[in-house]
């Protein structure tokens, strides 16, 4: 399948995702920062009133605050009524599902111009909320109800994935070390420093040294949370909101002579439960969006410059590496422990910090991933920058795998 009009990206924003920055916030108000920040991107200008219909990918503003309706709310506070405005909510997918859809709709013809952004307000819950209001995207009879969270269904998925292929712990602490690394060069990311940082910095107050990363990860400081996931295998509870603007191809360079193309797109999606996947050691969904869009694309996984992979826990970077075709099954945790995911590896992953530095404001992560491959193939990405990027890749996944979408980029 073809896209019958090429789509563009002219234009992104995003705000830091952090809680603390937005604390005094409501989810409105960082939704239209991050889309003020877009408009003021655009090279030859772009105003408000040039958008014709806005998608929000929003999870549960229902359930953080006490908010429904976002999308008609969303076009209200940035002055875009009476235009069509729609919410999509697919769990951790939601803004990466909007993206498609506004991708789809500039490619049938309906609109030229399109504005598509997430947002998630999260704390204004405590973390026993959060963690309830989340769970909510897993099946609530068979996985809920019978005491699942989301760290506990992940683990499992990486409980299968070492049984099968002799992967490690080790090598998960590898992409948090990595992940760490890089979201310490990005200033939208929650986490800003590196592992060993922390590690000093809180071995200090309890009179401990630690020789190096793993060693503090190893230690009391890093406490398991579902085994084999300590704290630092999972990502923060942040909020924030991103942003892209839309074009179709023929209109594109009036607003910028570097547009920013999606080349392929790709949606697919599996059983809610786990107990129903005849395999725990990959996600099918994401296999089939993959496949879905190299084809539209044109390109093999070979062809990846730079990737931004669904890493809610660091088990999923394992799968997501070996699953886009990036590595052979059970070697991504292999690749990541010899820096092959790393800014200068074969396949960088995650350059931004990932979900597990940058921060997972849940409705924004899909846009926050397009975000950051704009910045990567216009080769404004500041110190986080990879070389020479032709084409990208960002993967978006909703629970533990009920949803995925991929999308590709190029120039």
């Amino acid at each position: 399948m073809k896209l019958s009009k090429g789509v563009a990206i002219v234009g992104v924003g995003m705000t830091r995702f952090h809680h603390k920055t937005h604390a005094e916030k409501t989810s409105r108000e960082i939704f239209v920062e991050a889309a003020l920040e877009a408009v003021d991107s655009v090279d030859n200008g772009i105003q408000l009133g040039d958008v014709e219909a806005l998608f929000v990918g929003n999870f549960s503003s229902d359930a953080f605050e006490k908010q429904g309706h976002t999308a008609a709310l969303m076009a209200d506070w940035l002055g875009l009524t009476p235009k069509a405005s729609t919410r999509i909510e697919d769990a951790c997918a939601s803004s990466g599902v909007a993206l498609n859809m506004g991708v789809f709709a500039i490619a049938s013809g309906a609109y030229d111009v399109v504005l598509v952004g997430g947002v998630e307000k999260m704390r204004g819950l405590g973390t026993e909320e959060v963690t309830d209001t989340l769970a909510m995207a897993a099946d609530g009879l068979y996985e809920v109800g019978a005491g699942f969270t989301f760290p506990g269904l992940y683990a499992a998925l990486a409980t299968a994935h070492f049984d099968r292929y002799g992967s490690n712990w080790e090598q998960l602490a590898s992409i948090a070390i990595k992940n760490h690394h890089n979201g310490a060069l990005n200033p939208k990311a929650h986490f800003q420093s590196e592992i060993m940082d922390t590690a000093i910095r809180r071995g200090e107050r309890r009179g401990m040294a630690f020789k190096d990363e793993i060693d503090f990860l190893s230690s009391s400081l890093n406490p398991v949370i579902a085994y084999p996931l300590r704290l630092f295998d999972c990502c923060p509870i942040s909020d924030g909101a991103a942003v892209v603007l839309l074009a179709s191809e023929e209109i594109a360079r009036r607003f910028t002579d570097t547009p920013v193309y999606i080349k392929g797109i790709g949606q697919a999606s599996d059983t809610m439960a786990l107990h129903d996947r005849a395999d725990l050691t990959m996600l099918r969904a994401t296999r089939l969006a993959a496949l879905e869009a190299y084809r539209m694309a044109g390109v093999e996984a070979c062809d990846i410059d730079v990737a931004d992979v669904h890493d809610c826990f660091t088990i999923a970077e394992v799968l997501a590496t070996e699953d886009l075709g990036f590595f052979p099954e059970g070697e991504g945790g292999k690749a990541a422990c010899e820096g092959r995911t790393a800014l200068d590896g074969d396949v960088p992953v995650n350059p931004d910090g990932g979900l597990k530095a940058k921060g997972h404001p849940v409705g924004a992560t899909g846009t926050a991933m397009a975000y950051e491959m704009y910045k990567q193939l216009r080769g404004e990405a500041g110190k986080r920058q990879v070389d020479d990027v032709k084409n990208g890749l960002s993967h978006n996944v909703g629970a533990s795998g009920a949803t995925a979408v991929v999308q590709i980029y190029g120039r």
